[in-house]
């Protein structure tokens, strides 16, 4: 048996000793070593009522990750909890792509609906509980202050933690499903009071509501995976927590995990944990980093451009990584009306997609606004734009996007919600 260092109940012995099965067996040891390895002191219960997984695409080359879930079937092993996952990769019908494109796309992701067959067998909330942002109140996984998590997706382990107060590591995948299934995690890190103080303070000194992208950007690179307690982005954005100030802080929580490794940040007069405790989360001496209008524009300036041909047409757009919220995308559909009419065009100049959750998806079209959206010529589409890109072919394409998360892990290139706008719907993009 694996000599494991934490403290162990005489139940968890049995299941780390194959008592219980020797598929959770293995599962047990696997988590025990996780937490072995980052000095956790016990196993700690999940609490919230779903979970949530970062695997969702059927790539075709994952040959062990179906192995391993054909074992759990064979067990007869479930998740402790139903759960969401990540985006789904595929949907030809409101994605633009040629026949080479959807070729190779069918090649990466032909395991897709094999895989979805076990994700339903072992615990999937609903066919169309595939999206990174599962804690919107349309889809309905949302963690009460408190909850314990076992997540992976690090834009939603960010929000849930910072936003919501829950407590959640940043798992890898499978980690994050082991843990369902055991109903149990590691206790280290920011489950812990200690962990979750801030060794960072952020003085935000702009002259007006900074980019949520690229404040995000700038406080994920400086302070990489460590906790950021931000000071003076009250003063633009308020200290309420409205549907306003949630999707803003969605996408500049997004942007700190991708550009760095941030689970957690706090907002002085903001967040949950901040209000409660204030100062008493920062730690002795902490570390500063003043970010003003010169500092955002450094930031923005230093992002490499990976297209072939820098001064290449758009040939597509993507907004919304994350996935949007009904509100971001009723008011993107008022902004492109707006913008288009002033510009004496009809329709989006660059083909454009905006991706959301089905849920939201199935929200907005009961409004005027989706009607309006159509007749731009603007997609909409619950894909994940970075299983998109990482088709080879896509991947060549000058593909432009307002997320900086999207812009981190593949060839797209960022541009800000204005220039975005101005882009689609006058023409030009340099």
């Amino acid at each position: 048996m694996y000599n494991y260092k934490m403290a162990l109940t005489p139940e968890e012995v049995e299941i780390l000793e194959g008592r219980h099965g020797e598929v959770l067996g293995k599962i047990m040891k696997t988590i025990v070593m996780y937490g072995d390895t980052f000095g956790a002191s016990k196993l700690v219960p999940i609490s919230s009522e779903y979970g949530h997984l970062v695997t969702s695409f059927g790539l075709s080359i994952m040959k062990p990750v179906y192995k391993l879930m054909d074992e759990i079937i064979d067990a007869g092993l479930l998740s402790k909890q139903k759960f969401t996952v990540d985006p789904r990769p595929l949907d030809f019908e409101n994605v633009p792509s040629n026949f080479l494109q959807r070729t190779v796309f069918k090649i990466m992701y032909g395991k897709q609906e094999d895989y979805e067959a076990q994700l339903k067998k072992i615990g999937l909330l609903s066919d169309n509980g595939f999206t990174c942002t599962c804690y919107l109140d349309e889809v309905g996984n949302t963690p009460k202050m408190g909850d314990i998590l076992s997540w992976a997706e690090s834009s939603a382990v960010v929000y849930a933690n910072s936003v919501l107060g829950a407590r959640c590591n940043r798992n890898s995948g499978i980690i994050e499903m082991f843990g369902s299934i055991l109903g149990k995690v590691p206790y280290f890190g920011l489950l812990t009071d200690e962990g979750r103080k801030a060794n960072w303070v952020i003085e935000v000194r702009t002259s007006h509501l900074p980019e949520a992208q690229i404040l995000g950007s700038a406080i994920g690179m400086k302070v990489m995976d460590d906790v950021p307690y931000i000071k003076g982005l009250t003063q633009h954005l308020g200290n309420e927590l409205n549907k306003h100030v949630k999707d803003y802080l969605k996408d500049m929580g997004a942007a700190t995990a991708s550009n760095g490794a941030v689970g957690l940040y706090h907002i002085e007069d903001l967040t949950p944990e901040a209000k409660e405790l204030g100062t008493k989360l920062i730690v002795d001496n902490p570390k500063i980093y003043v970010i003003d209008d010169k500092e955002l524009n450094r930031v923005k300036e230093s992002y490499p451009i990976m297209w072939k041909d820098i001064n290449a047409k758009p040939k597509l757009c993507f907004i919304g990584c994350p996935h949007l919220s009904l509100e971001q995308m009723i008011q993107w559909t008022k902004e492109i009306k707006e913008a288009l009419k002033a510009y004496n065009n009809h329709k989006v100049l660059i083909p454009t997609v905006m991706t959301a959750s089905v849920s939201v998806i199935e929200e907005f079209k009961k409004y005027p606004e989706a009607k309006d959206l159509l007749n731009m010529g603007v997609n909409i589409s619950y894909i994940c734009p970075l299983m998109y890109m990482n088709n080879p072919l896509c991947g060549k394409m000058p593909v432009m996007t307002n997320s900086n998360k999207l812009r981190t892990y593949t060839t797209a290139r960022y541009y800000t919600d204005s220039e975005i706008i101005e882009a689609i719907t006058k023409g030009g993009s340099n």
